[in-house]
């Protein structure tokens, strides 16, 4: 484990402390949670169902989010995925990291078949127009299931 370093650093208004190796620390403590590697492999366009944990209170509960992968960002930070779905009309999307401790799993529905990585441009399409197309073979989500169990 990497130790914290406090550099000091003075400037004309006196002195500032700067802290290093936290970011260390950080993807440390991501890598213990949970890796990339207990998430089933999905694309942009793939219809998946994220299982969140909720705290309420005391209590805490599973509740499942449904939508299509329209990103798939890789920062230095972690790895992340955006999903949209349509809550009552109103297009409501969601930033989930790969790493974090509050998505107990992720299941792919069902593969869609797109020609891009980011789908930014189904933010602006509305009902029918903005359904991503089937995959042809949708064999691909039951074998990923078998390979997950």
């Amino acid at each position: 484990m990497s130790k914290l370093v406090i550099k000091k650093k003075t400037n004309s208004k006196g002195s500032i402390k700067r802290q290093t190796g936290l970011l260390d620390k950080v993807k440390l403590a991501a890598k213990t949670n949970q890796s990339e590697e207990n998430f089933p492999k999905f694309r942009a366009g793939d219809t998946v169902r994220v299982h969140v944990k909720i705290k309420e209170g005391d209590k805490e509960r599973i509740q499942p989010y449904e939508g299509v992968v329209i990103k798939i960002g890789n920062h230095p930070g972690g790895k992340s995925f955006n999903v949209r779905k349509i809550s009552h009309g109103v297009g409501v999307e969601r930033i989930f990291l790969f790493t974090a401790p509050k998505v107990s799993k992720v299941e792919i529905v069902q593969v869609g078949k797109v020609r891009r990585a980011k789908l930014y441009y189904v933010r602006k399409l509305e009902g029918r127009a903005a359904r991503i197309e089937r995959a042809a073979d949708q064999s691909m989500v039951d074998a990923k299931v078998e390979k997950k169990k």
